[in-house]
């Protein structure tokens, strides 16, 4: 309940921060012709975009499961994820083609003071916003707040250089404001593509990491009564994960006494592993 509403907070923060940049940086962007402000306004409606997917898959995903679903809804934090990343690269390619159209026709812009504040105003708000979702992502190892905590550091890193493009154009040096908007456009693009290999690795179902499967394989090799571990399968479920596997016990012991062995092994793994969901032993004779 917790990690739906710091994200959910989180979220709501975002849409509220970008759309006020959003309006300042396409009002000065617009009125001193400058592409990297223009680039920068687009990054912030991308922005908005990506915290209302953050504040919708975090809803959807936070639903308990049910009959038709039985593991729950925790997918569709990495499906909204995944569309965050597909919005942020359609963004990227748009700044990349404006950018380098100013860079090639040497498009100067008109310099204005407000440009210099409006930076100053997105690297606070920005770096506010990184310090407060980082810290929600490793607490709760959120997908969702991951994809915006990396927007938020990334924009505050693209407006410092959208700061020094502006300070520079009171020396009369332009090309620096096509090239901030380039660099904008990479920046946003590999930030999209990490994104939504790791959105898609989830989706695809993907193993769980052989450092978590280690310390579950290192539990169970405690259990002296175990004396063969076979069929280790694992699968997403959410942020977490769903494993199962085959212990082979002892022929003789009673069914009862077979079973209690796995019903142990099963509560330690939970309480001792946060990254598991459900663990489910299937226990054979040996």
């Amino acid at each position: 309940m917790k990690r739906y509403k710091s994200t959910k907070i989180a979220s709501i923060l975002g849409i509220i921060g970008n759309v006020f940049l959003l309006i300042i940086k396409g009002l000065i962007g617009y009125i001193t012709n400058s592409q990297a402000m223009i680039a920068d306004a687009f990054n912030s409606a991308g922005d908005i975009f990506s915290s209302i997917m953050t504040f919708v898959g975090n809803k959807i995903s936070s639903i308990p499961r049910d009959d038709d679903h039985n593991l729950g809804h925790g997918k569709a934090e990495y499906i909204y994820s995944m569309l965050i990343s597909i919005s942020m690269i359609l963004i990227s390619l748009v700044v990349f083609k404006n950018s380098l159209s100013t860079l090639f026709n040497n498009i100067k812009y008109d310099f204005n003071i407000w440009l210099i504040v409006v930076c100053i105003t997105t690297i606070i708000v920005k770096l506010s916003l990184f310090i407060y979702t980082n810290y929600l992502s490793k607490k709760y190892n959120n997908l969702l707040i991951k994809a915006n905590s990396k927007d938020h550091i990334i924009d505050a890193v693209i407006t410092t250089l959208n700061l020094i493009s502006c300070i520079l154009s009171t020396k009369n040096i332009y090309f620096l404001d096509g090239i901030v908007g380039v660099i904008i456009s990479i920046w946003i693009l590999i930030s999209a593509i990490k994104i939504f290999i790791e959105s898609y690795d989830v989706l695809m179902d993907k193993s769980i990491d052989e450092e978590t499967k280690n310390e579950v394989i290192e539990i169970i090799k405690q259990h002296k009564e175990v004396i063969k571990i076979n069929h280790f399968n694992s699968t997403p479920v959410g942020y977490k994960y769903q494993i199962s596997f085959t212990i082979f016990v002892d022929g003789n012991l009673k069914t009862y006494e077979s079973h209690e062995i796995a019903n142990h092994l099963e509560k330690e793994i939970l309480n001792k592993i946060d990254e598991i969901y459900l663990v489910v032993i299937h226990v054979n004779p040996m």
